[in-house]
């Protein structure tokens, strides 16, 4: 009987010991796990507070940001109404320049010379001289300054000399300084004035002389009418040669 009892106070001691030692061993397992998540918590309340703490600068930023848009959107909104407004302006003068150039077409026959004048230009050269200026002002201000319904024909032309596709170019740019003077200075709109040039064609002479090549270095300037009672006052075309 003693020797039960010694046996079952041993078993009871092996039995305490090893749940003491079970005990230790799964904290030391846990203990790790344990400190990992509390660290892991710690981080997730360290970033919690840094979203707490950067919300009023997420919500300032997302205000500009939407304030941008807002002046991004008016200025599209002005620029489309300014885009608008230059196409209608465009539109406008295309239908008064259609309109005058039908009004033109369809009553070609009572366009009628109402002035003309013949401007000389130096050899080789297409810039007008102090006397073809004076020339294109009288020009301007006794004849076009008080019509309605008209326009321009500039011709350019040359002498012989040279090659024809050079003075194609040459009788050219020689119209073209007429109308160039005529719209800077007396205001003459550009559309109204047609030109065109004729190298060495329809010479005014056979250019025996220095003086007949001279005048047939020239740009001859027409103005038709189709305001009644011009046309009587109108030269001959050519007249001034």
């Amino acid at each position: 009987m003693k020797r039960v009892i010694e046996v079952a106070i041993v078993a009871s001691v092996v039995l305490l010991l090893g749940g003491c030692a079970t005990k230790k061993y799964v904290a030391k397992q846990t203990d790790p796990i344990t400190a990992k998540v509390n660290e892991v918590e710690k981080q997730a309340q360290n970033t919690q507070k840094q979203l707490e703490s950067d919300e009023p600068k997420i919500s300032a930023a997302a205000e500009k940001a939407d304030s941008a848009d807002a002046r991004a959107g008016d200025a599209l909104g002005r620029a489309d109404a300014a885009s608008k407004k230059t196409d209608q302006v465009k539109s406008d003068l295309t239908n008064q320049f259609h309109s005058e150039l039908n009004e033109r077409i369809a009553n070609i026959d009572d366009y009628k010379p109402a002035g003309d004048v013949t401007v000389l230009f130096k050899f080789n050269s297409a810039k007008l001289t102090d006397d073809a200026k004076q020339q294109l002002d009288q020009l301007g201000s006794s004849k076009v300054g008080s019509m309605k319904r008209y326009f321009v024909a500039v011709e350019g032309f040359t002498d012989k000399t040279g090659t024809p596709e050079y003075n194609l170019e040459l009788s050219r740019r020689r119209a073209e300084a007429v109308q160039t003077y005529l719209v800077a200075q007396h205001n003459i709109p550009v559309y109204r004035i047609q030109i065109v040039g004729l190298g060495k064609d329809k010479p005014v002479n056979d250019e025996k002389t220095r003086d007949d090549r001279q005048k047939n270095r020239r740009v001859e300037v027409i103005i038709f009418s189709a305001d009644s009672g011009q046309g009587t006052a109108a030269q001959n075309p050519g007249s001034a040669q």
